[in-house]
Formats: structure tokens, sequence, C-alpha cells
């Protein structure tokens, strides 16, 4: 399982050593901001697409997307 924390700065250090000091952490890594915005934003956008296919939102097409510019 992965799991996003949010630390602030200035105890990000120890909470880094927290993580990797524990035998059941496989990897504990810092991300950026830009990374984590889009990661959500492709949840986002993947929630959006199962809602479409189940029938309960209507996606715009290519068209409208097009139209719109």
């Amino acid at each position: 399982m992965k799991v996003l924390i949010e630390i602030p700065d200035d105890k990000a250090s120890f909470g880094m050593k927290v993580l990797k000091s524990l035998s059941f952490v496989k990897k504990a890594k810092p991300i950026s901001v830009d990374s984590v915005t889009l990661w959500e934003d492709l949840k986002d956008a993947a929630e959006e697409v199962r809602l479409h296919k189940q029938g309960k939102i209507k996606l715009k097409t290519a068209q409208e997307l097009l139209d719109e510019l």
C-alpha cells in the first residue's frame, strides 16, 4: 500500500528519519508539490471516467472541448 503523508517543512527531516527507521516501510522519499498536484488531478480525472462509465455524469466530447477554444 502507498500512503501520502503531509509533514510541515520544519519537521520533514525528523519525519523522514522516523519513517525510514520503521522496518516495515519499504520506501520513503519526498515528492514535489507539482507531483502531488498532478497525482490529485489524475485521481479526479479517473473518478470522472468511472462515474461516466456508470452513467452518473456526462463528459464533454473532444469536439465540445475544441469548440470552447
